[in-house]
């Protein structure tokens, strides 16, 4: 039996059993592929229910292949957005250019993956759903590493005992600061607040972005398909971070309207509609970076470990791969020191290369002086006029191991065939421009 009194395998070697916090996109990538590999999983959700909606979210590159193994690519074949254009306009209303979204974004036209996170997020649980147990409405309090295994005390009070937790809770990650400490410490912010919400359709857009822009601030339009909702979007640049009103939903539709006031286009009615919305989700541009993704019997997956940026649009990318890395490692070796080790060993580059792509997407598309915005628009217009960008080469820089059988450490204590970080190529390619993921991502085009 193991800590929790769950039953064995087969194989009369104790199940071990998992606690998953978060029922997202990662926390169920993972509980698929442990449940997969012969782990009692759990998974505990603070909301009531899955969560349905939410804005676009991409797929691309090494993450294509993982949802192909989940057996789920066809159904997101099916649910693919496909947008159509990016419009981008000047302060005063007027269209700087209309390109292509790959020609933006880079990727790989024809493989890569834009769908609704909901319907990403209702396959997965779906695929799940009848194998491994789902709490929700509750949360972790409290973990106790003191003994051999972990000991977890709910918010409603329940107590149970599992022998890993991973905490998949997103960026603000109650799990990681309950274990390393305030978020503050790993926090890297990029510069921008940004502000996201639905606003009706009156503008006829169908699978499409408008974007306006002036020096420092962008507010954007996109239409999903034909539908009678966009999704709004105000971005403004900041050189420090505004702590005080991350808890303050009046603040900051307060700050938001004072970086907006006097804009042009439909900008006015935009921050009007803001004021109003009851979906309104306000947050900062930036990435989770932390030296490791462990403690213990816990690990991090996902945000809560290596939050990348909407200005990378891989948040949902990483997280998807970075489940079935963790996974691959779990089952590779019962010792979960060892094992935990490998996770971070084969994943880190990998989620480094992704992250550096924030470090001028920012700058390129969200320009913060009169002249790096005409610089902009100038190479806008010209893209106008050339073939998509070609795919950027972080988005398919590690190679995924073999899902089945995983492989055992070989005699040195190495894990084989452990994911492979490709060396990135120079020269030749034209690089994309950049592209953008708030909340998880608004389009993929920006």
């Amino acid at each position: 039996m193991t800590p929790n009194g769950l039953p064995t395998d087969v194989n009369s070697t104790a199940r071990r059993g998992v606690l998953i916090s978060g029922a997202g996109i990662s926390g169920p990538a993972l509980a698929y592929w442990l449940h997969r590999s012969g782990f009692e999983v759990t998974v505990v959700e603070k909301a009531e229910a899955p969560r349905g909606g939410g804005y676009p979210i991409d797929i691309r590159g090494t993450a294509v292949e993982a949802v192909r193994r989940m057996g789920i690519l066809p159904q997101l074949r099916e649910a693919h957005i496909g947008s159509r254009r990016c419009t981008f306009l000047a302060a005063d209303g007027g269209e700087v250019a209309s390109v292509k979204p790959h020609s933006i974004a880079g990727g790989a036209d024809g493989q890569d993956l834009e769908v609704r996170r909901g319907d990403l997020t209702g396959l997965l649980h779906a695929k799940v759903r009848d194998d491994v147990e789902f709490v929700f409405g509750d949360s972790i309090d409290t973990i106790d590493q003191a003994g051999r295994a972990a000991d977890i005390t709910f918010r409603s009070g329940r107590q149970r005992t599992f022998d890993l937790v991973v905490g998949a809770d997103g960026m603000h990650s109650n799990t990681r600061e309950s274990l390393f400490g305030p978020e503050e410490r790993f926090h890297r912010y990029l510069g921008y607040c940004f502000a996201i919400f639905t606003v009706p359709n009156t503008f006829g857009l169908s699978r499409e972005l408008m974007m306006w822009n002036s020096p420092g601030r962008a507010a954007a339009l996109y239409a999903v398909g034909d539908e009678d909702e966009l999704h709004a979007f105000l971005n403004f640049h900041r050189p420090e971070p505004p702590l005080d009103v991350i808890r303050n939903p009046d603040a900051q539709r307060d700050l938001v309207a004072e970086a907006f006031a006097g804009a042009g286009w439909e900008v006015p009615g935009m921050v009007d509609a803001m004021r109003d919305a009851d979906d309104l989700f306000f947050d900062t541009a930036g990435q989770i970076r932390m030296p490791h993704w462990s403690s213990g019997r816990v690990a991090l997956v996902g945000d809560a470990a290596y939050a990348p940026s909407f200005l990378t649009g891989q948040g949902t990318s990483l997280a998807l791969v970075g489940a079935y890395m963790l996974s691959h490692a779990l089952a590779a070796d019962r010792d979960h020191s060892a094992s935990l080790a490998a996770y971070e060993r084969g994943l880190r580059g990998f989620v480094a290369m992704n992250q550096a792509m924030a470090d001028n997407g920012a700058a390129t598309l969200f320009p913060v002086t009169a002249r790096a915005l005409e610089q902009r628009d100038t190479m806008l217009r010209g893209l106008a006029t050339l073939p998509s960008a070609p795919a950027r080469p972080a988005h398919s820089a590690l190679v995924l191991p073999d899902p089945a059988p995983f492989t055992a450490p070989d005699a040195s204590g190495a894990v084989n065939g452990a994911g492979r970080v490709r060396r990135r190529e120079r020269g030749g390619a034209r690089e994309p421009l950049t592209a953008i993921e708030p909340g998880d991502r608004m389009a993929h085009n920006l």
